[in-house]
Order: structure tokens, then sequence, then C-alpha cells
């Protein structure tokens, strides 16, 4: 059974279609990334997923009992209050120091508990939210736009942590990213969203897709497949690295 999926599901703002007939389905331990270009829906889409937008038609069904760790893309917070990371992996909901201390190993946050959430580099402050998000053991993982401002080493260590966290919690893990370079490589099925499902495969499926390519152009080809080549050392993604590496 699906962990979450969405039957024609569309979401209109003020009369404007933000998405249409989107259709999908994510299964226990998939890791499914969500791509498209600016004002895709791609937001739209998370933001319904997690109740906060109603559909205007179509349906969302979960799983009964479905726990969600959410990843915001940023923190929203009033720079004048002070906020420590130990103070943050407590909101809402009381957790222990062992279980804050435990999170943050997970992420490779250790020893942040003391920091104001203000002063984190970019990266250390997706890997405190990536802790906050496991405490609660989620089924799904939903990562909105996770290595925003993260140079290229730091997005494909970020995709590498989500992996291994997939594996020690066996949730699934949804997540939005402009990130062609670096995020295909470390997803099992890639859906290419632009107001609907223009295609979705496995990324070298998706990587070939005339549409993908409509929207992204050729260039994006080239860094997926070299990404592919340095993340699984497969032949066939040898051989396409070498042949759009032009």
């Amino acid at each position: 059974m699906s962990l979450i999926a969405t039957q024609n599901l569309s979401v209109h703002h003020g009369g404007f279609p933000a998405l249409e007939n989107v259709s999908f389905s994510i299964a226990p331990r998939e890791i499914v990334t969500i791509v498209g270009p600016n004002g895709s829906g791609k937001s739209t889409l998370l933001r319904t997923l997690l109740g906060v937008f109603e559909p205007s038609s179509g349906t969302i069904t979960r799983k009964p009992g479905l726990k969600i760790g959410y990843v915001p893309q940023k923190l929203e917070q009033d720079s004048g209050l002070p906020l420590t990371v130990r103070g943050f992996l407590s909101l809402p909901k009381r957790v222990s120091d062992e279980a804050a201390a435990a999170a943050l190993k997970e992420t490779g946050a250790t020893g942040l508990e003391q920091r104001q959430t203000s002063q984190l580099s970019g990266g250390q402050l997706q890997r405190v939210l990536l802790a906050r998000a496991i405490l609660n053991a989620p089924d799904i993982l939903i990562l909105d736009e996770p290595t925003q401002g993260l140079d290229q080493p730091g997005a494909a260590d970020f995709y590498g942590l989500i992996e291994r966290v997939r594996d020690q919690y066996n949730c699934a893990v949804l997540l939005v990213s402009h990130d062609l370079h670096v995020v295909m490589g470390a997803s099992d099925r890639v859906i290419c969203l632009n107001g609907h499902i223009c295609c979705e495969g496995t990324p070298t499926v998706v990587r070939d897709a005339p549409e993908y390519q409509a929207l992204f152009g050729q260039g994006a080809k080239g860094t997926l497949a070299h990404y592919q080549h340095e993340h699984d050392h497969s032949h066939d993604d040898c051989d396409h690295a070498h042949h759009h590496h032009d």
C-alpha cells in the first residue's frame, strides 16, 4: 500500500490553476524528487499534501496514522528572538536531551545544541531542520528545496545524508528541488512538474525525455549524466557521461 497518493488532484489559487490533474503515489522507502521550473506548482503540491491548501478537485489518500516529517526551506524566525538549537528541537513537543543528541548525531550536527539558530550556516541549519523532522520517526520525510543556497559539494553531501536517513529509519522521502545537477542521481523516481506531470520515471528515463529537455534544455542532460557517473559507477551511465560531456 502506498503511504500517500493523489488522484486527479487540482489546486486553484484565486481562480488560477496552480495544479491540474496530478496523480501519483509514494511507496514505503522510496525517494521521489519533484523537479520543475519556477511557478510550476512544486511548493503548492507539497503544501497541499501537508494539508495547508485544500484541493479544488481530486483526492489525497494517506495511509492511516501516517507520520510526516517536514523540512522547510528555511526557518521563519524573528531574529531578535533568541532560540538555541536545543530549544528548537523541543518545539512544539519537548524531547529528551538523549533523543535530541541522537537526532543531531544522525544528521551530522553533533555539538550544536547551545548555538543560536540565527547563527548557523546554511548547511548546519539544514542538518538541524532534518534532525527535528526525524525526531518523530516519520513514515515519510517531505523536504522543500533543502539545498537552496548550498554549493554543489554541500548539496551532494546533504543528499547522501538523506539516503542514510532513509536507510536508518526506513522512511520514504519526497523532495522538491531545482538542483538538477545532483538531486536526480539520489532518487528512485523523478517527477517533472509544470502545472501537471510532464514526465516521470527513473532518473535516466526522465533525463532522456523530450518533455524534460524542453523545460531544462540540453545542458541539464550532461550535468545529470555526470553526477550519475560519479554516483553509481554503472557502465551504462559512464557511457552516457562521456557522450554528453561536450
